[in-house]
């Protein structure tokens, strides 16, 4: 099970927000790079970036920070991303410039074939984020709620070459109430690619619960503000993922499979 700490980018600050609401930002570091070194000494094996400014904007806003938090990890783990990557130039600058796997989420659902050009061109680098309340997909940093459903786009994602998908419950995000497992698990019954789950994971039982289903095909999950308020100790919650799962191979350290 791959428990991945959350840096949300607000203004160059590491922030947690209560359901993608930018007006509900709490600011817990003005050093995002110095929030990385921490999670790495942790036994973290990837790290979780998400450019709010960028989501929102529809173009990458928290640069300096994200190169800062990549030069702080110097290719110990790998690096994750997703906001405002709308286009293919903006997955190159990434990719060149040491994040390891791009999240494509907005755009995905309004420009599918941008989707399939990018799975196309950076094959096993490419994790499609699909944000959703109540089984419909939301877009534009989750401030559009759309008719598509999940289980159809991620059907069809999946046959783009996708790496994996993030799969986030916002209803649940950042509200500390649990992690939807039944809707995760729904998910990943019904595609081929890893799952990895997002939005509520509070506490030790919710990391019993994913491993519960890790068979299902549910690989990770990403913890956000159970860590920044104290209520979730990530090394505890990696230890207990081990000890039901074991550690899994190739995630030890240093670049994972696809980086």
């Amino acid at each position: 099970m791959l428990l991945i700490p959350a840096i949300d980018l607000k203004d160059g600050q590491c922030v947690r927000l209560r359901q993608g609401d930018l007006d509900k930002a709490t600011v817990f570091s003005e050093d995002p790079a110095a929030m990385a070194e921490q999670w790495t000494a942790q036994g973290a094996r990837r790290l979780h970036l998400v450019d709010l400014n960028g989501a929102v904007a529809g173009k990458p806003r928290n640069r300096a920070a994200i190169q800062a938090i990549v030069d702080a990890v110097d290719d110990a783990i790998p690096v994750q991303i997703g906001g405002g990557i709308r286009d293919l130039d903006t997955v190159e600058y990434y990719l060149d410039n040491g994040i390891s796997y791009v999240i494509i989420g907005t755009a995905a659902v309004k420009d599918p074939g941008f989707l399939s050009d990018a799975c196309s061109a950076f094959p096993g680098h490419i994790i499609v984020g699909l944000d959703a309340r109540d089984g419909k997909i939301a877009t534009d940093g989750w401030s559009k709620l759309t008719r598509h459903d999940v289980l159809d786009l991620a059907r069809k994602f999946e046959d783009y070459g996708c790496e994996s998908i993030i799969y986030t419950d916002i209803g649940r995000d950042g509200m500390l109430s649990g992690v939807n497992i039944e809707a995760t698990v729904r998910l990943a019954q019904h595609v081929r690619i890893p799952v990895i789950a997002s939005g509520g994971v509070a506490s030790l039982e919710d990391i019993r619960a994913l491993c519960g289903v890790a068979h299902e095909g549910v690989e990770g999950a990403i913890l956000g503000r159970s860590l920044y308020e104290g209520t979730l100790d990530f090394a505890a919650a990696q230890s207990l993922a081990d000890e039901l799962l074991g550690s899994p191979a190739g995630e030890s350290g240093g670049q994972d499979a696809g980086a």
